[in-house]
């Protein structure tokens, strides 16, 4: 499948909500976060990570409500996806563009953190091609 197109995102988000580990912390952390991808094969690509109430979601869209957005283009969410680069690296060369509030992204890392074993998982189906 496709780099974020729509049956990797369904993907992922199957995983997230089959994934109990992930979903325990969705009574811990509580946040909406929408990423957005330009220039990609879609066009602009929307999705979302929400947390909170108990629950874990990924899926097609912007966050409700959203306390942080991400914003870059293709280019650079593969090279974030496929580790040509670090996300960090990404935000320091401003590669990513934050909007929101930073300090609960800061505070949700565990969540964060979480994913990257679902990310790794759909990784060897995808194709980072545009």
């Amino acid at each position: 499948m496709r780099y974020l197109s729509p049956d990797w995102i369904e993907e992922v988000g199957r995983l997230v909500s089959a994934d109990l580990d992930l979903q325990a912390l969705g009574a811990l952390h509580r946040i909406g976060i929408t990423q957005v991808i330009t220039e990609s094969p879609d066009g602009t690509v929307t999705y979302h990570l929400q947390s909170g109430n108990g629950r874990v979601a990924f899926g097609p869209g912007p966050a409700g409500p959203e306390d942080v957005r991400l914003e870059q283009e293709w280019f650079s969410a593969v090279d974030v996806a496929t580790g040509e680069i670090t996300a960090e690296d990404a935000f320091i060369t401003g590669c990513i563009r934050l909007s929101g509030n930073a300090p609960l992204l800061l505070e949700c890392q565990a969540v964060l953190a979480a994913l990257d074993p679902i990310f790794t998982a759909v990784a060897d189906r995808t194709d980072y091609r545009k």
